[in-house]
């Protein structure tokens, strides 16, 4: 059985960094795409940044690139992502997903496992 974890989330203020940490057991970590995404009070969850199972390429929302920088370390089954100058719009619970596919994408169905969500809140 696949589990994912999430951790690093807390309330900062604006201009400030966080580093979301998401540990992952279960089959082979390796062979699969990884993805952040995030869901605020009220909104759809939406598609944050991936990495594909080589951790070559990566991928952002709009809302993130610059900011944001996903990573993977494929011999501790670990994906982080790194947050900078954050912003009271990127308060949300964000969610560490494990894909069907090795290839990185922001299609929400493409995601078959889930963890329980970290929350993020930025003060201004």
């Amino acid at each position: 059985q696949v589990q994912l974890v999430e951790s690093g989330g807390g309330l900062v203020q604006a201009g400030d960094s966080l580093r979301l940490s998401c540990a992952r057991s279960g089959r082979t970590f390796s062979r699969v795409a990884m993805g952040w995404f995030r869901q605020a009070p009220g909104k759809e969850r939406e598609f944050v940044a991936a990495i594909s199972w080589s951790g070559e390429s990566t991928y952002y929302a709009d809302s993130v690139k610059g900011r944001f920088t996903i990573s993977r370390d494929n011999a501790k089954n670990t994906v982080s992502l790194q947050m900078n100058s954050l912003k009271p719009s990127d308060t949300a619970v964000y969610y560490c997903g494990s894909s069907w596919s090795s290839i990185a994408t922001s299609l929400i169905s493409q995601y078959a496992r889930w963890g329980q969500g970290t929350q993020v809140t930025v003060s201004s």
